[in-house]
């Protein structure tokens, strides 16, 4: 049906010849005429070990070894990346494989980083979120660049089971190898609110969420830089006070817009020295 008053774009019919070559051009155009891993550079993976110089080798061995192999079906002298989550990097190629590992040898002299800007550490009471909203949580801190997450148990919050902890280890480790960080995020053992409240004075900035209470923009607009601070999200106690909008929110949306706030207020202070 044709509404009056209104052009239509031409139709046109593509010959099977033509489509084949457009399909094939298109390919072309996204593969092959550009970077490998344009997204992000070479492919990287954890090791805890790395080679100590240039010419040295490091087997990759367990999840990291089945990632290489047999998700991205990278084969001998494939190019990579191997970080070890304390800062230090370096540029390999596969030099052999077996059954259980990837022997990778150093292109290049390792290096290591030392992390910049404030380091923010994050106690939030998320022991009992259920459907995947933790590892939401712990997924977004980490591309966000928490320094460390602690989760606050109260009276009635449910303890976290060590199956629990290691599957956020391995969210926590998928999510820097997604977002290039080359500093692990540290999941602490989960503390009990009177064990975690000696920490506030000791540190120089330290955020409470809490309702009806001063913007944080306008307490930030205030603070000075410092190596390191808090962020907290459910406890009473010591800290500053700062507002996040005029909704309620959720233990995990509170904690991802503080913690979105002070990343971008902490890249502007660096800009500024």
């Amino acid at each position: 049906m044709r509404v009056p008053g209104i052009q239509y774009p031409l139709k046109f019919q593509l010959s099977r010849p033509w489509l084949r070559r457009a399909t094939i051009l298109i390919r072309a155009l996204s593969s092959e005429s550009l970077p490998s891993q344009s997204r992000g550079g070479l492919p990287r993976f954890h090791s805890h070990i790395l080679p100590s110089s240039k010419g040295g080798i490091v087997r990759v061995e367990g999840d990291e070894f089945w990632h290489m192999t047999k998700v991205l079906r990278l084969g001998l002298n494939a190019r990579v990346e191997l970080f070890n989550g304390t800062g230090g990097i370096v540029e390999g190629c596969i030099q052999s494989i077996d059954r259980n590992a990837s022997v990778v040898v150093a292109l290049e002299e390792p290096k290591v980083l030392s992390p910049n800007g404030i380091q923010w550490h994050i106690f939030t009471a998320f022991g009992s979120l259920k459907g995947g909203r933790a590892d939401w949580l712990i997924e977004k801190c980490t591309e966000l660049g928490a320094n460390s997450i602690t989760p606050l148990l109260s009276e009635r919050s449910p303890s976290i089971t060590d199956n629990r902890v290691d599957r956020l280890e391995r969210v926590i480790l998928a999510a820097i190898k997604q977002c290039k960080r080359l500093h692990k995020m540290t999941f602490n053992h989960p503390m009990k609110l009177h064990n975690f409240l000696p920490f506030v004075p000791q540190s120089k900035l330290s955020f409470l969420a809490a309702a009806d209470s001063t913007p944080f923009l306008s307490i930030l607009s205030s603070s000075s830089a410092a190596n390191s601070g808090l962020l907290i999200v459910g406890p009473e106690g010591g800290a500053t006070p700062v507002g996040l909008g005029p909704c309620r929110l959720r233990v995990e949306t509170a904690t991802i817009a503080m913690l979105s706030t002070v990343m971008l207020w902490s890249d502007a202070l660096k800009l500024e020295t």
